[in-house]
C-alpha cells in the first residue's frame, strides 16, 4: 500500500544555485522585484515558499542568460526574520522544513515560477549507529569552533541540535562541505537518511575531516 501525499497548488518557488536541507538555515537578499512581493505575501500569510535548486540559468535574470531549468526536488521554506533596510531590499532568514516534488511547474508572465507539489515524507528517525558517531562528533566539533570564529554564521539554534539523528548529521555536514550543486541536491534527493550519512562518512574519509580514532 503506497502512502498518499498531500499536495500543494500554485506553490511560490525560489530557485537557487544552492540547495535547502530539510532543518537547514537559509538567508537570503532579495531585490528583485519577482520575489519583493511574493516573499512579502508569504511573511504576511506565514505561509511557505518553496526553495529548489537551478540546473541551468542563474539566480538572477540577465539578458541573454540560459533559461532557468529546475530541479524536481524541493523543499519549503519558512520564513523567520525579515528586515527592510532600504526600498527595494529584502533581508530574510529562512528554516528548511518539508521537502516535496515538483509535479507542474509553470513561469508566470512577470518571472515567478509556481507549481503543484507533493510533499514528501519526513526523513525516518533513526539513531547515528555506532560505527558512524565519529561523523557526529566531528560535526559538534566544527560547530562549537564556528560559534566561536564566526557568532553571526547561519547556525542552528543552540539547543536545537540532534547529533543523534542520521537525518539531521548527515544534512548538516552537506550543508558544511564544499560540494557542487548537483551532489547537494542528489543527496538531499535521498530517502534514505541512514545511506545519506554512510556517504557524507565516505566524503569526511575523502577529506580527512572526522576521521573515526578523531
Amino acid at each position: 500500500m503506497t502512502e498518499e501525499l498531500l499536495t500543494l497548488t500554485s506553490l511560490p518557488l525560489f530557485p537557487l544555485g544552492t540547495v535547502l536541507f530539510p532543518g537547514g538555515v537559509l538567508p537570503l537578499r532579495v531585490f528583485e522585484v519577482r520575489y519583493l512581493d511574493m516573499i512579502g505575501k508569504c511573511h504576511r500569510a506565514g505561509a511557505p515558499f518553496g526553495v529548489v535548486a537551478l540546473t541551468q540559468g542563474h539566480e538572477v535574470r540577465a539578458a541573454g542568460a540560459p533559461p532557468e531549468q529546475l530541479a524536481t526536488i524541493g523543499t519549503l521554506a519558512h520564513i523567520t526574520t525579515l528586515e527592510q533596510p532600504q526600498a527595494g531590499l529584502l533581508l530574510v532568514q529562512c528554516r528548511g522544513e518539508q521537502r516535496f516534488r515538483i509535479d507542474r511547474p509553470s513561469q508566470l508572465k512577470h518571472g515567478l515560477w509556481v507549481a503543484d507539489v507533493s510533499l514528501l515524507p519526513p526523513d525516518r528517525a533513526l539513531a547515528v549507529p555506532d560505527d558512524l558517531q565519529h561523523v557526529a562528533r566531528a560535526l559538534r566539533q566544527v560547530y562549537a569552533g564556528l560559534r566561536v570564529q564566526s557568532p553571526g554564521a547561519p547556525l542552528p539554534a543552540v539547543g536545537s541540535e540532534q547529533y543523534d539523528d542520521c537525518a539531521w548529521v548527515s544534512n548538516r555536514w552537506c550543508e558544511l562541505l564544499p560540494l557542487p550543486a548537483a551532489t547537494r541536491q542528489q543527496l538531499m534527493s535521498l530517502d534514505n537518511p541512514l545511506l545519506r550519512l554512510e556517504l557524507v562518512a565516505d566524503l569526511l574519509g575523502k577529506t580527512g575531516i572526522g576521521a573515526p580514532n578523531s
